[in-house]
């Protein structure tokens, strides 16, 4: 965790941090109190699983029949707009499985989620202004937020903001994860048909942002800097490839 005791021994550093945040003029005394998180993590291009790895396939409910079940990997680098920030993220891997339950409803079991940081343009003063623009990094990465309906297109995500001058709980999403109702742009396409690999391409410009909670002194105006709570203008578009193994071929 890090560490909230000021740091004295390196004030200019600390004070030159917070003056270069935008409209951080009152926050000059606060920067200095987090020294560099153990919890933060280097921006990466991708760490994404491949998309025929069914490692993550979950186990299936009492009673479901394997031969009718089917585990699915889908793969995607959203463009993502909320608030002020504009990212194209990291490769995002998601696993689920679905099938008829016993009762001959449509069931789902969630699998897993893996993604890595992408840097947030301009940092935390949304310009990269200053004298020590490694300090004064962010990056963004998302993280499952606990609900998820792949048969309508619903799931949740949180976003986990990280930068040397934030603590580790530093997200958006905490309490209440952005929930997304994604539209298709237009019909699937079969990339091949062994081993099965779709195309598929879809949107959301209606889901609304929360503010970034729990970023200690920084809050305000890193939610001032990204624009955030935004109730609309948000947009999440969605190029995707999924691929999937029947059960009872696992």
């Amino acid at each position: 965790m890090p560490n909230t005791t000021a740091d004295l021994s390196r004030p200019s550093l600390a004070r030159r941090a917070a003056v270069a945040l935008v409209g951080a003029a009152a926050l000059t005394g606060l920067a200095g109190l987090y020294t560099p998180g153990t919890a933060h993590a280097e921006p990466r291009t991708a760490t994404a699983r491949s998309a025929t790895d069914f490692s993550d396939c979950p186990p299936l409910p009492a009673g479901a029949d394997p031969a009718r079940w089917r585990c699915e990997v889908h793969t995607a680098s959203p463009q993502l707009t909320m608030g002020k920030a504009v990212v194209t993220l990291a490769p995002i891997t998601m696993t689920h499985a679905e099938g008829p339950l016993p009762d001959g409803t449509d069931g789902q079991v969630w699998g897993a989620m893996h993604s890595a940081p992408t840097s947030v343009p301009g940092g935390l003063t949304g310009t990269s202004a200053g004298k020590d623009p490694r300090r004064l990094r962010l990056a963004i990465k998302p993280e499952y937020g606990g609900r998820s309906d792949f048969y309508t297109g619903q799931f949740s995500l949180r976003f986990r903001l990280l930068s040397p001058l934030l603590p580790q709980g530093c997200t958006i999403g905490t309490n209440q994860p952005v929930d997304f109702r994604m539209k298709r742009s237009g019909p699937s396409q079969w990339v091949s048909q062994d081993p099965p690999l779709i195309k598929f391409s879809a949107y959301d410009d209606t889901f609304a942002a929360p503010a970034a909670e729990h970023c200690g002194p920084l809050t305000a105006p890193l939610n001032a800097r990204l624009g955030l709570p935004a109730s609309s203008g948000n947009l999440m578009t969605y190029d995707a490839t999924y691929t999937f193994r029947m059960y009872d071929h696992l």
